[in-house]
């Protein structure tokens, strides 16, 4: 088959992955969203329960800054977590992949035009 088309193809078939991913992720952000909802005030009666348990050993001042402070260090070792990046094993080999399959359809599409030119 023609490179060419072979290309075409590739193309067609990535942009229905493609658009099938976006859909299904859209659906689980959608779901996320309304996890977080639910997450939010319950989270909040979790700090008020705790705050109002630490009043039995401390005053109400220290117990809420108390809970803001493991809060706010609780939120600094999940930046921590979210700021690094590094690829995973699937996305260096599918790049790798990507890689290799470039250099094959080069030589291919060299091979090809190299063979129509010695036909003529």
């Amino acid at each position: 088959m023609d490179p060419i088309r072979l290309v075409q193809i590739a193309a067609q078939a990535e942009m229905l992955r493609l658009r099938a991913l976006a859909r299904r992720q859209a659906g689980r952000v959608g779901l996320g969203v309304i996890a977080v909802l639910f997450l939010l005030p319950a989270l909040a009666g979790g700090h008020v329960a705790l705050v109002m348990a630490l009043t039995d050993w401390t005053r109400p001042l220290w117990a809420v800054l108390i809970v803001s402070g493991i809060d706010l260090l609780l939120a600094l070792v999940f930046a921590l977590l979210a700021s690094r990046d590094r690829p995973s094993q699937a996305e260096r080999e599918a790049l790798a992949l990507r890689q290799q399959v470039r250099r094959q359809l080069v030589v291919e599409t060299l091979f090809s035009a190299l063979s129509r030119i010695l036909r003529r």
